[in-house]
């Protein structure tokens, strides 16, 4: 089914920030700007600062020029800032949602979502704000720490640089800044450059959250550009660590380059969902297909792979098959759209071009795939061999792969064989089979009868393999951005 919305209009972000990036406890001109486009029909979102090497110089400078500052404010006063942008945000959260649509082309179901989740986290990063402590050491489980005293506390790891892919600009942005801050870490946010314009906002109610407690503005910075700007950013020998979401590709580059700095990463996957003879069909054909094509199949734990058992194979493909063809497509304003553009047109190309190589293969294409009105309608794939890049790789598109297996020991296999690992997902209504799923896959979550995509941001996340290293998640995140301090002391007997 197709939609159709009202054209754009005025874009929401007119006056809503400062023109130029925000480096340093000011906002200076950029160097120039680029235009970002509604992918959905192309028209004028907004004029985008673009920074370049030199402005990231100067945020690197200014961030390590505060980062004792930063280190030091009080809890109360990260806490607040923190606490006063989620209010800041949650008041302006209908023209954030309409902002999103338009600089990512998604969903504005899934925008919704989006901001939902951004507040959490910062709300959930303030509260951490109070639990950011260390504990004491029992030194004298050897005799030579008898009389001794130890504890230890974390310390701030030191600047932060956060870049952000496209597909969630502003949740992203959010998983790195609110914990750099509730850390006591200056952080320098780099976002995609097709999507910088909510994460433009958010830094923007951030830092007048500081000013307003006296706090440096530069404690939270923001730069634009292309990947010269992002090399400048990541191989500086003085940052502490470097918080990266995106393709893994992108991702090793940056940890072979930013070495011995700390890098987090969050990388790419091909999630999987595994249905077994005992699953509940109806549940679990309704959570490929929800699981499938939210964010237009962009988002890195969409359901991709499908693995069924054989002797369910017929009857659970006759139900997801009548699933997918109802997946509404067409304008992301429309609350009932689904499923609509890519980011980009050369996105487009690439997943039509995957899809035209499984089917080469022996493939069947069960149900859509046909471009309408530059949108790609939801793909479902029947009998992808191993070795295609649909099913190898990560799509970043609508597009589902089935497979039969005979048994859920096969099923597991196939799971783990991949170089990424980030969740996956089982559908059974055994119990032993959920553990064997927890035990066996070797992914950074596994899920039982949910997709692979469920994730609050209250939990840890992150992948195994190509699918990265480290967590996010507020308090996790946390953790990561800072180091523990040990303490030992041996009190004086000297008398006064």
């Amino acid at each position: 089914m197709t939609t159709h919305a009202e054209p754009a209009g005025e874009s929401p972000v007119a006056k809503e920030f400062p023109e130029g990036l925000p480096i340093g406890d000011t906002w200076v001109e950029a160097p120039a700007t680029e235009d970002v486009r509604f992918p959905y029909d192309g028209t004028l979102v907004a004029r985008a600062p673009v920074g370049d090497t030199a402005l990231a110089r100067r945020a690197l400078d200014a961030a390590l020029a505060v980062r004792e500052r930063v280190g030091r404010l009080p809890s109360h006063v990260r806490r607040t800032a923190l606490l006063a942008t989620h209010e800041a945000v949650a008041s302006r959260r209908a023209d954030f949602e309409r902002l999103l649509v338009l600089e990512t082309g998604k969903p504005l179901v899934d925008c919704r979502v989006e901001v939902d989740r951004t507040l959490l986290t910062l709300v959930t990063a303030a509260e951490e704000v109070a639990r950011l402590h260390g504990e004491t050491v029992p030194l004298d489980l050897l005799p030579s720490g008898e009389g001794l005293l130890g504890f230890w506390t974390r310390k701030p790891i030191g600047v932060v640089v956060g870049i952000a892919g496209f597909n969630y600009p502003l949740l992203l942005a959010a998983h790195k800044i609110a914990p750099a801050l509730a850390a006591g870490c200056p952080i320098i946010a780099k976002p995609a450059p097709q999507t910088p314009l909510a994460t433009l906002w958010l830094v923007h109610l951030l830092r007048a959250a500081l000013h307003a407690d006296g706090a440096p503005q530069a404690a939270v910075q923001l730069v634009t550009g292309g990947p010269e700007v992002g090399i400048a950013l990541t191989t500086d020998r003085r940052i502490g660590a470097v918080s990266f979401t995106g393709s893994a590709t992108v991702g090793h580059q940056i940890a072979r380059d930013a070495a011995p700095t700390k890098v987090l990463l969050e990388l790419g996957s091909n999630a999987a969902l595994v249905v077994a003879a005992d699953a509940d069909l109806d549940a679990a054909a309704d959570a490929v297909v929800r699981g499938g094509y939210y964010a237009s199949g962009q988002a890195c734990i969409s359901v991709q792979r499908v693995i069924v058992v054989d002797s369910v194979r017929k009857e659970f493909v006759a139900r997801l098959t009548e699933r997918v063809a109802q997946v509404t497509v067409g304008d992301p304003r429309d609350p009932r759209t689904r499923v609509s553009a890519l980011i980009d047109k050369r996105s487009t190309e690439r997943v039509r071009a995957w899809l035209d190589e499984a089917v080469e293969a022996g493939a069947s294409l069960v149900a859509g795939g046909s471009v309408t009105d530059g949108v790609i309608e939801p793909a479902l794939l029947l009998d992808v061999d191993r070795a295609l890049a649909v099913w190898d790789e990560e799509v970043f598109g609508p597009v589902v792969a089935v497979r039969s297996v005979p048994d859920l020991e096969t099923a597991f296999d196939l799971v783990n064989d991949s170089r990424y690992g980030l969740h996956a997902s089982v559908y059974t209504s055994a119990l032993d089979t959920a553990f064997a799923a927890l035990d066996r896959l070797e992914v950074g979550g596994v899920v039982v009868n949910e997709v692979p995509g469920f994730r609050s941001d209250v939990m840890p996340y992150g992948g195994v393999k190509d699918s990265g290293a480290g967590r996010e998640g507020p308090r996790f995140a946390i953790e990561e951005l800072t180091v523990t301090r040990m303490a030992v002391i041996r009190p004086t007997t000297k008398k006064p």
